[in-house]
């Protein structure tokens, strides 16, 4: 194990602590929490951090999603990037990407909250619909990679049209409950497509930590039953995957395509409703990230016109895989 990682003892002890001492000094979630910047992973004062619900970890406005084009190489370069522009969450949801990530953090894994999900081997899989699959699942994937622990497990669930039973939603909180009990996972949640299932999740089950959906440029707060009214009441963290609408954002010049992707990040990030975890393919993909962050948050009436613009066309081009974007254009 690498001289600055944290074992799972220390992981435990650290945990008990965090949740004694963050308690005081938190507010609603929302932009920049006060608490101790010695606290936050990979500080970094040009970094704007919001407070991830219950979990009272303070991460960076915009984290490094998982699914991404580099080779080993090129992902340490990115995470090194990110580590020092203060990017301080990375989001993994299949094995290789787990094994990936973990290589490039080695030597530095206190610098950054890894979250982790076996993608291949969880409920989507009716074979791992038990806590006792699902924790070997975990047992595997953190052996694979190198691991003693990760900061959260996420739990990737079904697509929309086919919701889980009741049964299995016991069996995925237990598996999660466990999972922290034995020093596995520090705080823990579910990835879903499915906003009716995570409003049922998060309301009936208090273990729940942090959720992971879909939020585009086109997704808004819906007026009536917003799903953030539930986990506003429920205090959990939620992280907005595929920003860019799986790419459908982008097409046109690499100028063009880097002001889009900015004032995407900036459309999420004034809406105050998730972290967004974009993939990232290179290091200009990430400075321009960097850049957004630091840009303006809301948009003009010139830029929220080109934004409208692009949105239609990504609409327009959504893969055929995709085409379940658009049931999140109210969340």
């Amino acid at each position: 194990m690498e001289p600055n990682a944290m074992n799972r003892r220390q992981f435990v002890c650290s945990a008990a602590a965090t949740a004694a001492g963050a308690a005081v000094g938190f507010g609603a979630a929302g932009p920049q929490a006060t608490t101790s910047t010695a606290r936050i992973p990979s500080y970094n004062s040009d970094m704007e951090y919001r407070r991830l619900g219950k979990t009272n970890l303070m991460v960076s406005a915009v984290g490094l999603g998982g699914h991404s084009r580099s080779n080993d190489e090129q992902r340490r370069e990115i995470v090194s990037r990110c580590l020092e522009a203060g990017i301080n969450y990375i989001d993994a949801c299949w094995d290789n990407e787990v094994k990936r990530d973990a290589k490039a953090l080695q030597g530095r894994r206190d610098q950054a909250y890894l979250a982790l999900s076996h993608g291949a081997k969880e409920v989507r899989n009716e074979d791992f619909r038990t806590s006792k699959k699902l924790l070997e699942s975990l047992d595997e994937l953190l052996q694979s990679s190198g691991l003693e622990y990760t900061d959260l497990w996420r739990i990737t669930c079904l697509e929309p049209g086919g919701r889980h039973t009741f049964n299995t939603a016991c069996e995925i909180v237990d598996a999660l409950e466990k999972a922290k009990k034995q020093g596995k996972a520090r705080f823990a949640g579910f990835s879903s497509h499915d906003r009716r299932w995570i409003k049922f999740m998060i309301e009936y089950f208090p273990e729940v930590d942090v959720v992971c959906f879909p939020f585009t440029t086109m997704s808004k707060r819906a007026p009536q039953d917003s799903l953030f009214e539930a986990l506003g009441k429920c205090d959990v963290g939620a992280f907005g995957i595929k920003p860019f609408a799986a790419a459908s954002l982008f097409a046109g010049k690499p100028e063009e395509n880097n002001q889009r992707g900015r004032l995407a990040l900036r459309y999420i990030l004034h809406s105050k409703t998730v972290i967004p975890i974009p993939g990232l393919n290179s290091l200009p993909e990430v400075e321009n990230v960097i850049a957004a962050v630091k840009e303006r948050r809301q948009l003009d009436v010139k830029e929220s016109a080109e934004l409208e613009h692009a949105s239609r066309q990504a609409w327009a081009h959504l893969p055929a895989g995709y085409q379940w974007l658009r049931d999140w254009q109210y969340v």
